[in-house]
């Protein structure tokens, strides 16, 4: 193009080309829309097919909208590929050419000119078009309604995309007085998209709206009683948003608040109502301002919220809930199978397996307790939440309004209300656990006949639901409701529907972690009726089934490695690795399960090992291969999916773990040590946290393998240890304690260097527990063999050190690092005497020390006591807590 934009003319014949194309492009013909989107790609490559494509879109009136719209949707696909790469004249001629169709007499055209503007804002930016927000802006001005709805749409998308780029000063101080103008708009389209624009930008910058706070509330208040539903549901959404950024401004009106947020949430609108029930989840995050805001509401709010969980007449036909049939052998369509992502391994001294999120907290399934594999969030799902939270903050406080509806709702004879009730029960279990206790032995009979309900949907419910009070059915005689639930719930593992299956595989996986070694003498049923789901399941529930297998692993230990056992639980899944191709996902669950199981198995899951160990290797080698030919040439090969290299390092870590020495035959000839290595060194910090867990599992079970190259791997594990890389700096430090107790005395070169970094992450404050066990106890280590180097630095981490391992229980790891103390505190007495308090609950904290370690603990607390004579001990023991004065005089005579 040439000249200016606006000279430029479509060629007639090109033209017409360009409009059959958009025609043909709607037939049914597969092959048609194929050859149409060949031609597409083709005409994507000159430039002034965009040119072409805002022409149809904005002066071909009398051309059928659908073909405009859609010339207008395949023009913005080509902004996102190719708008940087436009010759400047052309940009112009889109954008000036779109502006004008900003006012066309279709909805659906004034949408489609929306999104292309906000496509241009997202891929240049808010400054490279400084004309558009004034021109906008002044677009609101004129009377012509499709004009002002065309340039509000416009305005909401970009605040929908790109509010964060839009400057306090130079955009906003003039948008934000223009949009609450039409709060008040006699078009109700034009106030939902005012307040919608508003909303968007609260949503990521709120100091715009300081200054104005005020005159945006009153605008706000008044459109409480507006009858347009746009409206209502913005609102809900604007009073949400608020309690997170403003709450100080709302506190004088919470109590009107509350009561219209209570309305609100039963709109016959369930979008409506689902904007206002999220505020219910909103004030929980402020836990004292909610409870005094709620306090009063309760005997309205609970039964609102109930109400609230019932399924509606769309969902139950939706999930089929009133036919009663059994598609357990129909087979899963793809888009069912929801995408699974590999948690790295995290390593822990006590070989307790945890996952820490990125903050640093253990991972635990959210459950919102609907057992709606659907994934889209709604306002039953909402509700249940809202339930779950609240409950946690007011506790019995909850029970005297909940209690009366559980009542009614629990033994109603309409199924869908009953179902809510067994879902409302679920979700105070955790809030108000103390209150419900006392009804329990009513409760859980009755939860546990449901299991036998003929509405699947209540059968899925009340598996959810009695997995939220496992705690308490492991705690009672096993002749009362344990037996009696295990029953059912291997029943319904085997239940004809997928629903149940998959509530029933989940609850019972829940179950294995509060039971644990009390599954022992049941493993015949469980592990029959396990192997039985393997041949009965779908993909999709096959999925939970490897989590259930893993989770029995890990719970029982040792106790599945009996001959009749093993057989039993190794044959479908061998038949199942058998089955699965390299580049299956289905892989990541199966190979998580088999690391649970040869962890249990040890030495009993020989026979298997080696078909693993070789496909393990094979699939790191060609993950690394491929990940270094994606990096070397970028346009031939794509980047791997990593979770392959990480799933396969984490069963090669569980197969060192569970085989120990075993696995030696298989290391030796293998290039595991290299690869290892090359994993270490990944960009990726799952990866190198996989690596490391790997790397300290074969320290334990095979250290002559990794002795030459030891040199090579320290100085990498001391790159890792930034806290706040949580998983990753977990492991390494776990690794670096496993080397030092192989190495011994040949690790004092390396101490120096590792020390400064520890002692920072010991130090943490609110570090994760997992993080600060595995310091520690690698601190005490270094001390066994190191002691001259370590003992120096006693001062600076004796108290979190203490601190840290007053709280695990008696096992060779924590023994290991109390020796190493001993042996510092040997050299530098003087380095715990500030904190010596903080030595004396630690060393208490022991219930049966091995007799060559209590000696150890005897003189150093003796000769404290011999050092500062027996007036000042007394004094000084004085200030110590009762049980810990007491525990220290029984066991050390001090």
């Amino acid at each position: 193009m040439t000249g200016e934009a606006e000279d430029w003319r479509p060629i007639p014949d090109e033209l017409q080309q360009v409009v059959q194309l958009l025609q043909h492009s709607q037939s049914p013909d597969t092959q048609t829309q194929r050859n149409v989107q060949e031609r597409l790609d083709q005409l994507n490559l000159h430039p002034e097919f965009c040119c072409y494509l805002v022409f149809i879109l904005s002066e071909l009136k009398d051309e059928q909208v659908a073909n405009r719209s859609l010339a207008g949707l395949i023009l913005k696909n080509s902004i996102r590929m190719l708008w940087g790469r436009l010759p400047e004249p052309i940009r112009h001629y889109v954008k000036n050419k779109t502006l004008l169709a900003i006012s066309d007499c279709h909805p659906l055209i004034r949408a489609t000119v929306g999104i292309i503007i906000t496509t241009i804002v997202v891929h240049e930016g808010i400054a490279q078009w400084p004309a558009l927000l004034p021109t906008l802006c002044n677009m609101l001005d004129g009377s012509d309604e499709n004009l002002q709805e065309g340039a509000m749409g416009a305005i909401q998308k970009i605040c929908e995309d790109s509010a964060d780029m839009l400057a306090p000063q130079e955009h906003l101080s003039t948008l934000i007085p223009k949009l609450l103008c039409f709060f008040n708009s006699s078009s109700p389209k034009l106030r939902a998209l005012a307040l919608n624009s508003v909303n968007c930008i609260l949503l990521v910058q709120t100091e715009p709206l300081n200054n104005i706070m005020d005159v945006f509330l009153q605008h706000l208040f008044a459109l409480a009683n507006d009858t347009d539903t746009e409206v209502q549901k913005q609102l809900c959404r604007s009073l949400t948003l608020l309690l997170d950024s403003h709450l100080d401004k709302l506190a004088s009106q919470l109590g009107n608040i509350v009561e219209f947020m209570l309305l609100r949430t039963q709109d016959p609108n369930e979008a409506t109502a689902l904007e206002a029930c999220e505020f219910w989840l909103a004030l929980a995050e402020n836990p004292q301002v909610c409870k005094e805001a709620l306090l009063p509401h309760l005997p309205k709010l609970i039964p609102v919220l109930v109400r609230c969980m019932r399924y509606s007449d769309m969902d139950v036909a939706v999930l089929k809930g009133d036919i009663d049939e059994e598609d357990g052998a129909i087979p899963d369509r793809q888009q069912d199978i929801k995408p699974r992502f590999h948690r790295a391994k995290t390593q822990t001294q006590t070989q307790r397996k945890s996952d820490i999120t990125a903050e640093g907290e253990s991972m635990d399934d959210d459950d919102d307790g609907d057992d709606d594999s659907s994934t889209e969030w709604n306002l039953r799902k909402c509700s249940a939440a809202s339930l779950d939270v609240l409950s946690s903050i007011f506790n019995d406080d909850f029970l005297p309004t909940l209690l009366p509806i559980l009542k009614e709702t629990l033994f109603h004879n309409n199924w869908l209300i009953k179902e809510s009730g067994i879902l409302a029960l679920g979700a105070v279990a955790e809030g108000c656990m103390s209150g419900i206790t006392p009804h329990l032995p009513e409760l859980v009979p009755f939860l546990i006949t449901s299991l036998q309900d003929r509405k699947a949907l209540v059968r899925s419910i009340t598996c959810w639901t009695l997995s939220r009070y496992c705690h308490y059915v492991v705690q009672q005689d096993h002749n009362m409701y344990f037996k009696q639930l295990l029953k059912e719930l291997l029943a319904r593992i085997l239940d004809g529907s997928k629903r149940v299956q998959e509530a029933a595989c989940s609850a019972f996986a829940t179950l294995e972690e509060e039971a644990n070694l009390e599954l022992v003498p049941y493993l015949p049923e469980i592990l029959a009726t396990l192997v039985e789901a393997f041949s009965r399941y779908q993909a999709k529930n096959l999925l939970i089934l490897y989590d259930a297998v893993g989770t029995l692993a890990d719970s029982v230990g040792p106790n599945l490695n009996e001959p009749q056992y093993v057989e039993t639980i190794m044959r479908p899944l061998m038949s199942k690795w058998a089955a699965l191709g390299d580049d299956d996902k289905e892989l990541f669950p199966l190979l998580e399960c088999l690391s649970s199981v040869a962890t249990a198995l040890h030495e009993a899951f020989l026979p298997y090992c080696e078909p693993v160990f070789q496909r393990c290797t094979a699939l790191i080698g060609r993950c690394l291969q491929q990940s270094q030919l994606a990096m070397e040439r970028p346009a031939e090969y794509d980047m791997p999916d990593k979770d392959f290299l990480i799933v396969a390092l984490d069963l090669l870590s569980g197969l060192a773990e569970g085989l120990a020495e075993h696995i030696d035959s298989l290391v030796g000839p293998s290039q595991i040590i290299a690869l290892v290595y090359q994993c270490s060194m990944d960009s990726s910090a799952e990866v190198r946290q996989s690596s490391f867990a790997l790397l300290g599992d074969l320290s334990k079970a095979c250290y002559h393998y990794l002795q030459p190259h030891i040199n090579i791997f320290l100085p990498i594990l001391a790159q890792n240890l930034d806290p706040d890389s949580i998983s990753v700096c977990n492991n390494s430090i776990w690794a670096i304690g496993e080397i030092a107790m192989k190495m011994g005395e040949s690790m004092r070169p390396h101490v120096l260097g590792l020390l400064p970094a520890l002692i920072i992450v010991m130090n943490r404050e609110k570090g994760p527990k997992t993080l600060l066990e595995n310091t520690a106890i690698t601190l005490g280590r270094l001390g066994i063999s190191c002691a001259s180097e370590v003992a120096p630095f006693l001062p600076q981490f004796i108290r979190p050190w203490c601190l840290a391992l007053r709280n695990i229980r008696d096992n060779d790891e924590k023994e290991s690092a109390f020796r190493g103390l001993c042996n510092m505190i040997n050299l530098n007495p003087a380095g715990v005497l500030a904190e010596f308090i903080f030595l004396c609950d630690a060393i208490a904290s022991w219930n049966n020390p091995q007799p060559e370690l209590k000696m150890m603990f005897s003189r150093i607390l003796h000769g404290f006591r011999q050092q500062v004579g027996d007036l000042n001990w007394t004094a000084f023991t004085s200030q110590f807590p009762a049980p810990l004065k007491q525990r220290l005089a029984n066991q050390y005579d001090v």
